[in-house]
């Protein structure tokens, strides 16, 4: 079977079912007694060895395979579940995940795993913690299946051959023996796999194809083969290769001896309908897919896979369209034809559901980042000697793919500095009235065009003077400046480059670098981060998101020729104010909005534009915000609302102060796009 048209399916199903795996894990360290938990990780191990055998990685099928006997040896209640053999379970998931990992970056997903298959097979036959540790420091070898006759058959290899049966054909087990005297083993084998694969299909073979071609055996080596030929026949031409001496034919039948535990499995797997359904799917030699797995068939027939690549090509065609939109509204408002108003009108109506079909498409919910974090605060807190408990709140909240790719690390930076400064040890939370187990709850909702993601501790919170201490001592503010700081502004001193409290520095926290990179990382994003803090109650960092990156709503502004885009996003409102309300403050003109003195920022002179005009005696401003920063950006005039495409401006105009990019207008002039952010200190 040609299996390379279906590798992209087969790596993105098995990240699927690995991560499932990942996931029910830590539901069954907390509830060992829930035989849902077990089923639902068989399963997903199950179609993971029928989906990795129909390809023909045989090191993920056995090492899955020998999961799967742990897992029903769980299920039958003759294993009783510790952390210990969950930490097994999960190293083999980690083994399974880099063999995947290998496949997909183009490798034969081979990997010595005879360590954790040693770990997984003392398991299995029950022997004590001590026992396991032992055979884990004195596996060397890898897994081997018998050489011989009575070898057992995977479960997906006895559906194989029971469907074939149920189609008229038959299944025999030849085993052949070549002379003693052969030079050439390899030569004769492949000369007999020939012979065979004319007369039916092999279906196994021990040893493995892979030893045999390597002449690593015997003299004699076994071969199972479906066919509708007779068996004296089969035998007869196999015998005319030179140098076989003998050839034993025997019908294949299945029985408690000959495949007990794939017996048992099997019977249980398929009292589920629709994992029966999902077992054929995946591992039937005649389907031309290698998993047809879901959930449901009803989505399946609703859902196909895209590569993000199409999608990507997808947004930049529909971004050039919305640029000649753009061109297209301008010409028609210029001729004032009534005609051609009202086909632009329809036009820009049609586009505009056709974007938000588009961007709909490239959301990505954030759960495909929060799925990573149980695993990982489940390791950090056995690390740190703490018991936490992590609460996923929201994780159906849609993001653009764009922004999930970058958010991944910031948050990763956040979870681990809560765990490790946060979190208290169950000894102090004791001493100080709370529960020994900490929670962290990760959060995410959606608030008008952005997505807020949170991440909230209920540990020792952060301590305003430290913080003050040290960031005088480290020269980041000065002691006059540090006593007119609100609590806000002195916990976003922590993310500022080099800036760390910890009294000892650890592998987790503690360098002084992450929270400055969080920061940046989440500024470049046109996102900003904000913290909350009450000493001995905890912390909230909260993080506000765009939803998309590509197209976005902005107020055109001109600067005496020169035209701006300011992102709505940041924007509060828009106000026009007298020359004699501007008023001096620390050498920065300023104004009182709503009660509050708001610094003023001239675009003419940040962006050096040469001014022809006399000063006005009224001032155009916009009021943009940076978390509880306000400044007002002062404009010759506003122009109005238009959504416009974000392009970079490249790599040799990377670093332009306060510009995060450009647009094309649609009288084809070029707009840059302002960062806000950059202009609120």
């Amino acid at each position: 079977m040609e299996t390379n048209q279906y590798l992209e399916v087969f790596i993105d199903e098995s990240k699927e079912h690995l991560q499932s795996c990942n996931q029910q894990l830590l539901e069954l360290e907390k509830n060992p007694e829930d035989l849902s938990i077990i089923n639902e990780i068989f399963r997903s191990a199950h179609t993971l060895k029928g989906m990795s055998a129909t390809m023909g990685y045989e090191d993920l099928a056995n090492l899955t395979h020998k999961m799967e006997n742990v897992l029903d040896g769980i299920r039958n209640q003759k294993i009783v579940v510790t952390p210990e053999i969950v930490d097994v379970l999960f190293s083999s998931v980690d083994d399974l995940e880099a063999m995947v990992e290998s496949i997909a970056s183009g490798g034969d997903g081979k990997r010595d795993v005879s360590e954790i298959v040693k770990l997984l097979q003392s398991i299995e036959n029950g022997e004590s913690l001590d026992t396991i540790k032992a055979s884990a420091e004195v596996a060397s070898t890898a897994i081997t299946e018998s050489e011989t006759a009575g070898y057992t058959f995977e479960a997906f290899e006895q559906t194989v051959i029971e469907q074939s049966r149920e189609q008229g054909f038959e299944c025999y087990q030849l085993i052949i023996s070549l002379r003693d005297d052969c030079l050439l083993k390899a030569a004769r084998v492949y000369m007999v796999f020939e012979v065979l694969e004319k007369l039916g299909e092999v279906v196994k073979s021990v040893p493995a194809v892979e030893q045999l071609e390597d002449e690593n055996f015997d003299q004699e080596f076994s071969v199972t083969i479906i066919t509708k030929e007779a068996s004296d026949a089969i035998k007869q031409k196999v015998l005319k290769v030179s140098e076989i001496e003998k050839v034993d034919v025997s019908d294949v039948t299945f029985n408690s001896s000959a495949s007990k535990v794939e017996g048992e499995k099997t019977e249980e797997v398929n009292q589920n309908a629709d994992t029966k359904k999902e077992t054929k799917a995946s591992t039937s030699s005649n389907e031309k897919h290698p998993s047809s797995q879901t959930k449901q068939a009803s989505v399946s027939n609703k859902t196909i896979r895209v590569n993000i690549e199409r999608l990507d090509i997808l947004m930049n065609l529909f971004e050039e369209l919305v640029i000649d939109r753009g061109r297209l509204e301008q010409i028609s408002k210029d001729l004032n034809n009534p005609e051609l108003n009202e086909t632009v009108e329809r036009m820009s109506r049609i586009s505009g559901d056709l974007q938000n079909i588009i961007l709909n498409m490239r959301m990505v919910p954030v759960e495909t980042v929060f799925n990573r974090f149980p695993r990982m605060v489940r390791q950090l807190a056995r690390d740190l000697n703490k018991k936490i408990e992590l609460e996923v709140i929201g994780a159906e909240t849609e993001l653009d793919r764009t922004v999930i790719d970058e958010i991944g690390d910031p948050l990763v930076h956040l979870i681990r500095n809560a765990l490790d400064h946060g979190i208290e040890t169950p000894e102090t939370r004791i001493a100080n009235g709370k529960p020994e187990q900490g929670t962290v709850k990760l959060k995410a909702y959606h608030s008008g065009n952005h997505v807020f993601i949170e991440i909230e501790d209920d540990g020792a919170g952060i301590s305003r003077e430290k913080v003050l201490k040290k960031a005088i001592s480290k020269g980041v503010v000065s002691e006059e400046v540090a006593e007119t700081l609100s609590d806000r502004q002195v916990f976003e001193l922590i993310m500022a480059s080099g800036f760390s409290t910890a009294d000892q520095i650890s592998d987790i926290s503690g360098r002084g670098v992450g929270l400055d990179v969080v920061k940046s990382t989440i500024e470049s994003l046109g996102g900003s981060i904000t913290i909350d803090s009450e000493e001995g109650k905890g912390s909230l960092f909260s993080v506000q998101l765009p939803l998309t990156l590509s197209i976005i709503s902005v107020m055109l502004v001109e600067v005496e020729k020169e035209k701006y885009a300011i992102p709505l996003s940041s924007i509060i409102e828009t106000a026009i104010v007298k020359k004699e309300d501007i008023m001096n403050a620390h050498n920065q003109r300023v104004i009182d909005f709503r009660g509050k003195v708001v610094p003023l920022v001239f675009l003419e002179d940040v962006f050096e534009v040469p001014n022809e005009k006399q000063e006005e005696e009224f001032f155009s401003i916009i009021i943009v915000r940076k978390g509880d920063k306000m400044a007002g950006l002062v404009v010759d005039s506003f122009i109005g609302q238009q959504e416009v495409v974000l392009k970079s401006l490249g790599d040799y105009l990377a670093d332009v102060f306060a510009i995060s990019g450009a647009t094309i207008l649609g009288n084809g002039q070029v707009a840059l796009i302002v960062d806000c952010n950059a202009l609120i200190k």
